[in-house]
């Protein structure tokens, strides 16, 4: 008879989750199972809303990430109108976006992961969060919340709110950029950027003291997912798909987004919300493949941005290959928060980027829109169909964290080998298994789905655990 740990719920995360570990009679880690146990089907309620409402409506899919949905929503329904955008309104997406990714990354490094970090894994759970992060390191403490901060107000100040803002529409923006916010964005960034340029170099020097977590936080090989632009460079609003194996090899490059199906398929299970995307030529679920900062760290040729840049070579090492190690999720995160950094001061700086011209209007042009964009945790895609009259009849949502599902299943299971002993349990031992969740920073508020119908079983066992009955439906 097998035993069950039940890790429930995994705490700082975004969502409602649990772990289940299955061991044999000698304590041995079998199984593990990464469940999502929240349901929302906002795809579903979506049918028969008028399309342009759907920008807000899929805003409003998550408090965390409500400006990438945003975007996404906005880019697929700017192909329902099949219209131009204008190129300032383009550039202000991408700010807004890049501020998006900086406040999420922050959220995810200072807030839930740092206490595992600065604390230590094993480090007693009652003063292993934020709090416990604050008494020990103010002033790390303060960056964090200062730069997520910073990411924020640049939301705020574009869109008038800091979460769900419906500034951005189809067709582009719903007002230009004054002189004035222009100004005030601006004078954010060096703080921004001296804040990250002190914790990166402190980051490396604590790496010495995981090196079993990073040999065992979801490092085997995969493929890696993410958009790039024309010439294989970092691209978060736009752009081709790149799928790179786990030895660098380009298996799939130059494919327009709006092409995904031809590479991108989803699974369910029955044991949990959240869709298992896979990567269609090698079928599920063998097509496991990972997406976000550390898959957009190895797909791309470079950032385009110089501290970036020179950050990614340090991050890739001298044999330029990809990084398998999910626990560096978190490096790879620093980086990008320079980037996002050094990228919005470049935009910013346009001359055109106080354009009045900011919108093109049009009636629907066509019956199916397809958006895609990078969210912080990943490839986001939204797919829509539309009726004559405008009126959504279909809806399918592709959530960055849905992508890693597979590749965290996996990682679970093998830190659970490396780390869980079932004769002699040691809290800091499940406390890994759930650190491994952690870096990939899932946020599954919008990320559960079903097959067209509520999963629900019901087990009847003996008392020694044995399963008598069990319906299903």
């Amino acid at each position: 008879m097998y035993q069950e740990i039940v890790i429930d719920p995994i705490t700082r995360i975004e969502g409602h989750s649990k772990i289940t570990l299955q061991l044999d009679e000698q304590g041995v880690v079998q199984n593990a199972m990464f469940h999502v146990t929240q349901f929302r089907g906002f795809e579903k309620f979506s049918e028969g809303r008028p399309f342009y409402e759907m920008p807000s409506l899929m805003a409003r899919t998550c408090g965390i990430c409500p400006v990438s949905h945003l975007l996404a929503s906005a880019k697929a329904c700017d192909k329902l109108l099949a219209v131009q955008i204008p190129q300032t309104a383009i550039k202000l997406r991408q700010v807004m976006n890049l501020a998006q990714i900086l406040q999420s990354h922050a959220l995810n490094f200072f807030y839930l992961s740092a206490p595992d970090f600065l604390l230590g894994m094993d480090s007693d759970p009652v003063k292993r969060n934020l709090i416990g992060v604050a008494q020990n390191d103010p002033k790390f403490a303060r960056d964090g919340i200062r730069l997520r901060q910073i990411g924020q107000m640049v939301i705020e100040i574009m869109g008038g709110k800091r979460i769900h803002p419906t500034w951005i529409v189809p067709g582009g923006v719903n007002s230009p950029l004054t002189e004035e916010k222009r100004e005030k964005i601006l004078q954010m960034m060096p703080e921004a950027l001296d804040i990250l340029q002190r914790v990166l170099p402190w980051y490396r020097s604590t790496l010495k003291n995981f090196q079993r977590e990073t040999e065992t936080f979801a490092n085997f090989p995969t493929l890696f997912i993410g958009l790039v632009d024309k010439n294989g460079n970092f691209e978060h609003y736009d752009g081709f798909f790149r799928v790179v194996d786990s030895a660098g090899n380009i298996i799939v490059d130059k494919l327009p987004s709006h092409e995904y199906t031809r590479i991108i398929d989803e699974a369910v299970e029955p044991w949990t919300f959240m869709k298992f995307p896979f990567f269609k030529p090698m079928g599920y679920p063998h097509g496991i493949y990972r997406v976000g900062p550390l898959a957009r760290l190895n797909v791309i040729q470079g950032f385009g941005t110089p501290i970036a840049d020179h950050e990614l070579l340090e991050f890739r090492g001298p044999e330029h290959k990809p990084v398998l190690s999910s626990y560096h999720y978190h490096w790879a995160r620093l980086i990008e928060m320079i980037y996002c950094i050094e990228r919005m001061q470049q935009l910013l700086n346009d001359s055109n980027i106080t354009s009045k011209h900011v919108r093109a209007f049009a009636s629907p042009n066509s019956y199916e829109g397809i958006g895609v964009t990078e969210a912080p945790r990943g490839t986001l895609i939204h797919h829509y169909k539309i009726d004559e009259q405008g009126v959504v009849t279909w809806a399918n949502l592709i959530i960055a964290t849905g992508h890693n599902n597979l590749a965290m299943n996996r990682g679970i299971l093998q830190a659970a080998k490396n780390f869980v002993d079932g004769t002699k349990l040691q809290e800091g031992m499940l406390n890994r298994v759930e650190a491994v969740i952690r870096a990939f920073d899932p946020c599954l508020s919008c990320s559960t789905h079903a097959d067209g119908r509520m999963q629900l079983a019901i087990e009847l066992r003996s008392h020694e655990g044995e399963l008598l009955s069990e319906l299903r439906r």
